[in-house]
């Protein structure tokens, strides 16, 4: 073409044979052009008119090349709207597989212009707006052509984006590995697709394609059918695998079960649990499962209503004879445990033991605090406490309350109801005894006589933090209390203990009930009223949200309208563009407490989306509304909107960090510990230090309860700035000067930061990126700490434990060892404080505990006996088993003896073990391990196939909880409290762990 284009100087010849009248002259002229419109088109541009005279002469046949000619003079002038409608006249001569800048650009264009349409027909609901049938060929051949080619992720970006989910299945069908191509649909929906609804269509089909291949991956299936709320298709799901003879697949459903269980939807997981069809061996209780499988709009409904009735009318014929079936008996026994895992009491006690055996929390730090804590203080007093309660966080470990009860018993009024409250956070999840626990702080009978109505109130909503999501045994007992109290202490703990154990249940009754609380119209047991009515409504977007705010409008109380309007937020939790209109609503309301509830309507109905639209907004009011509570609360709900991208909200936020306001910057700071929560991000680090001496006290306070968040479970190896913070939190707890409220933040930092004996992080997002609703519905509330005081547990709500424990099929836990190929000291525990001579606990720098390190010194001592080139012994690494720490004489020895000896490169963890976040990629399973797990999966609860079922089990976490009595003796050095899991002389040496090869 460029040798032709050196013959030819100009285009003014072939211009001019355009104007001739033989049909010919004008096809050579037309076809030649076309061939040199890149170097001619500024000439050429001047004969547009008699070009496009050409493509509207219907008699001339080669109209569509004249189209094209005039299609690229445009796309040269930079029109590319007009450009696009001429090449769409070209129809076949348009060619999209051509490799040039001009298709290239033209194709992107028409995508973008058939994708806007699609997306404006789909929102105004126009079935009959139409799209020129010219674009949607285009777009088709695109489509197909990648789809043929192999490009299957871009086939399928353009099929989403472009609502062609007929063009979608193609290409995931047809794609290499389904698997994978599914999974990368479904990374796209939930990254891109920002309407809810076309995202739930888009599910919808991946199940269906799902469910047609030979061999569907059932984790993936139940993970979407939860999104997509169908409760009797997992249930569906679930008793295939458990009627199945094979283990494994019993084994899989239980893993489901676990996975959909740490997503925390409560009242999802009871209709799964009731969906499940009984064995066929009770005659005596036919009407269960056919009462509760609930005729919903799901694809498989109807299957399951049929087939549950006609299971019955077997049953109640003829019970005597079926029941000696050996596979009923064997589904039987599995239904018991899969629902055992559904209604969350596995989880939950499995959880309970490990907190309780790995508890790592260091009393010596509490006791500093309680030294330097002026007794006059009460702010810092009651702080104490609930830095206690949050660092014992579901331990049952009450050793700190224990030995200061005369300290314990200055608390008064509402003090004395956060601490009694504070025990629910301590036993949270320990739901056989929680009541037996709470039982001398409870309202006895129906005088309402003994106790203080305090503690009384406080019992309750710690029975509701015990009891958090998983509230069936105790919602009836709460309700007899509220209904038979009208002291509005007690209401207002009843109220959030209620909502707590009905959390997202939308029960009418108890709503009814907390709503007559509510019409009495008391301050105090109105603002929990309105959180609770929230609670149990959560993410319903029911219309009693209208009744809500109504009732807003017409009460004088300040109390109750904050209580309502954070409520009426809760019911629009994930709605997202479902709920605009009530955000609307709110956010113009002339009252600022409602415009501060439209925040959170707005952080919560799009939570973890990061939402351009909702984005957008919330900085409009965080700059523009004129009361500090509104735009504090503005900044703050980024936090929750951009969860699931925590890179971006330091930077988002980092010029109104930097805001004249301090409200703005306390709502920054608190934006960064909400979304960038346990990641030890270091950006989010580097904006909050400054803030942590900032010139105002509460914005101090936020941003030290925010860095503590951030830096929940990271260790001062891999990040030198922890143990500057700590040091820090503790210069200001020992600061006689320093302001209240500054003090307050650095004590709840301190408990935040060992938050569950150090074995917990915040996480608002499952493994399978769903998000926790109980996590951040709990950390939503938690902001309200602003406001008033004992709301500051909720925070207890978004804790998850970071372990790895493994299940066998008796949902035992096996013990057996694996790999965490890093160093050791990357992800240990911080070391405990020592009784220093001066009266302060500064944090020493981590170093290896004693008696590992001894291990260690002796196992390199034999290897340089053995032979100098041989690889590191396992027991060179660091023993799970070591728990116990020395005295401060080993902890000189210790230093003494590290510098002899290279720090090993990776540790074997004995389940069930700690591991954070962070560690999650370095976990291995060993090549010759007896167990295998179900799915590959570094933390959390994994179900094992046992390689070698006829030898014994040695189980781990057998020790049952007795009440925490046994435990009130005095505590060993450091205040461990030591399970029977770790119980261990201390010089005794550690097992060497069993020999094996490690492959990389």
């Amino acid at each position: 073409m460029a040798a032709a284009a050196t013959m030819v100087s100009s285009a003014g010849g072939l211009l001019a044979m355009l104007n001739e009248s033989h049909p010919a002259l004008k096809l050579h002229a037309l076809s030649n052009l076309n061939t040199y419109v890149d170097y001619f088109w500024p000439e050429i541009s001047t004969s547009v008119p008699i070009i496009e005279s050409l493509y509207e002469d219907e008699e001339f046949e080669q109209r569509q090349l004249a189209a094209l000619l005039v299609s690229k003079v445009f796309y040269y002038l930079g029109e590319l709207n007009d450009s696009l409608s001429y090449a769409l006249g070209a129809g076949p001569q348009f060619d999209v597989s051509e490799d040039s800048d001009y298709v290239h650009t033209l194709l992107a264009k028409a995508i973008d212009e058939y994708a806007s349409l699609k997306t404006k027909a789909a929102e105004s609901n126009d079935v009959s707006a139409v799209v020129d049938p010219r674009l949607e060929a285009i777009v088709e051949r695109m489509l197909d052509k990648c789809i043929s080619d192999g490009k299957f992720q871009q086939a399928i970006g353009m099929a989403i984006e472009c609502r062609r989910l007929d063009k979608l299945e193609e290409a995931v069908i047809r794609s290499d590995n389904v698997h994978a191509t599914i999974n990368y649909c479904i990374d796209v929906s939930h990254s891109f697709v920002n309407r809810r609804e076309y995202r739930l269509e888009v599910l919808r089909l991946l199940v269906k394609v799902y469910q047609q291949l030979p061999s569907p991956d059932f984790l993936s299936v139940c993970q979407r059918l939860m999104f997509l709320d169908e409760p009797e298709a997992v249930a569906n799901i679930l008793e295939q695998l458990l009627r199945s003879e094979d283990v494994d697949e019993a084994l899989l459903a239980f893993q489901i079960a676990f996975d959909l269980v740490e997503n925390e939807h409560q009242a999802f997981l009871l209709k799964v649990r009731d969906g499940l069809p009984s064995a066929k061996l009770q005659p005596s209780e036919p009407a269960v499962p056919s009462g509760s499988a609930q005729p919903e709009p799901a694809q498989s409904g109807n299957a399951v209503t049929s087939e549950d009735v006609q299971m019955t009318d077997g049953a109640q014929v003829d019970g005597s004879a079926i029941t000696s079936d050996p596979l009923e008996v064997i589904y039987a026994e599995r239904l018991t445990k899969i629902r055992g895992v559904l209604s969350g009491e596995t989880s939950i006690r499995l959880a309970l033991q490990f907190l309780y055996s790995h508890n790592k929390s260091d009393l010596l730090i509490l006791k500093t605090i309680k030294q330097s804590v002026e007794m006059r203080n009460s702010v810092c007093h009651s702080a104490t406490i609930y830095a206690n309660a949050i660092m014992h966080a579901g331990t049952t470990v009450d050793t700190f309350l224990r030995e200061n009860l005369d300290w314990l018993s200055r608390a008064t009024n509402w003090a004395k109801f956060s601490a009694t409250a504070g025990l629910g956070v301590i036993h949270k999840g320990h739901l056989q005894q929680g009541r037996s626990l709470m039982a001398p702080y409870l309202p006895q009978g129906g005088s309402g006589g003994g106790g203080s109505p305090y503690s009384e109130g406080g019992a309750l909503y710690a029975l509701g933090l015990i009891h958090a999501n998983h509230g069936e045994g105790i919602k009836q007992f709460l309700r007899e209390s509220l209904r038979s109290s009208n002291v509005e202490v007690i209401q207002h703990g009843a109220c959030l203990g209620l909502g707590l154990a009905a959390l997202g249940t939308a029960d009418d009754e108890i709503f009814d009930e907390i709503k007559n609380v509510l019409y009495t119209d008391s301050a105090v047991a109105g603002e929990a009223a309105g959180i609770s009515m929230g609670l149990l409504m959560v993410g319903t977007a029911s219309e009693k949200a209208s009744e809500m705010l109504a009732y807003a409008h017409e009460t004088q109380h300040e109390k109750i309208i904050r209580g309502l309007a954070l409520g009426i937020a809760l019911t629009v939790y994930g709605r997202e563009e479902e709920a605009d209109t009530l955000i609307e609503q709110m956010t113009r309301d002339q009252d600022p407490i409602l415009r501060y509830g439209g925040m959170y309507a707005i952080a919560l109905a799009y939570r973890g989306t990061a939402n351009n639209k909702a984005i957008r907004q919330l900085l409009h009011f965080a700059v523009s509304d004129v009361s500090d509570d509104v735009r504090r609360t503005a900044v703050l709900a980024l936090g929750f909107v951009l969860y699931s991208e925590p890179e971006q909200t330091p930077r988002i936020v980092s010029l109104l960090s930097e805001s004249y306001n301090p409200h703005v910057r306390y709502g920054a700071a608190m934006a960064v510990g909400i979304s960038c929560a346990g990641t030890g991000l270091s950006e989010a680090i580097s904006l909050l230090e400054p803030l942590t001496s900032d010139v105002v006290d509460f914005v101090r306070q936020g941003a030290l309860i925010a860095m503590a968040m951030v830096m929940v479970q990271i260790s001062e190896a891999s990040d030198s700035r922890v143990g500057a913070f700590r040091r820090q939190l503790e210069k200001i707890i020992l600061d006689k000067h320093e302001d209240t409220m500054s003090k307050m933040g650095a004590i709840l930092a301190s408990g935040i930061l060992d938050a569950g004996g150090r074995n917990v992080t915040i996480k608002l997002l499952s493994k399978t990126k769903h998000d926790k609703m109980t996590a951040v519905v709990g950390l939503a509330v938690f902001t309200q700490f602003w406001y008033w005081y004992p709301l500051i547990y909720f925070v207890s709500l978004a804790f998850s434990p970071t372990a790895l424990i493994g299940l066998n099929y008796d949902l035992k836990v096996p013990k057996f060892e694996f790999l965490s190929h890093a160093k050791p000291s990357l992800f240990e525990y911080p070391k405990p404080t020592t009784v220093p001579t001066t009266a302060s606990a500064v944090k020493l720098p981590t170093a290896v505990l004693s008696t590992s390190v001894r291990a260690k010194a002796r196992a390199t001592k034999k290897e340089a006996e053995k032979a100098s080139t041989e690889k590191a012994e396992p027991n060179s690494a660091k023993g799970k088993t070591v728990d116990k720490d020395g005295d401060s004489s080993m902890q000189v020895e210790s230093t003494v003896e590290k510098k002899a000896e290279p720090e090993a490169t990776f540790e074997i963890l004995t389940n069930p073990a700690r591991v954070v976040p962070a560690q999650e990629k370095f976990v291995k399973f060993l090549e010759d391990s007896r167990y295998v797990p179900v799915k590959s999966s570094p933390s959390g609860f994994v179900l094992l196939k046992d390689l070698r079922p006829n030898e014994a089990e040695v189980l781990a976490l057998t020790d049952s909880l007795s009440s925490t009595s046994a435990n009130a003796g005095a505590p060993p050095a450091a205040g461990q409290q030591q399970g029977a899991a770790s119980s261990m002389a201390v010089d005794e040496e550690p097992a060497p762990p069993q020999p094996f090869e490690y492959t990389s």
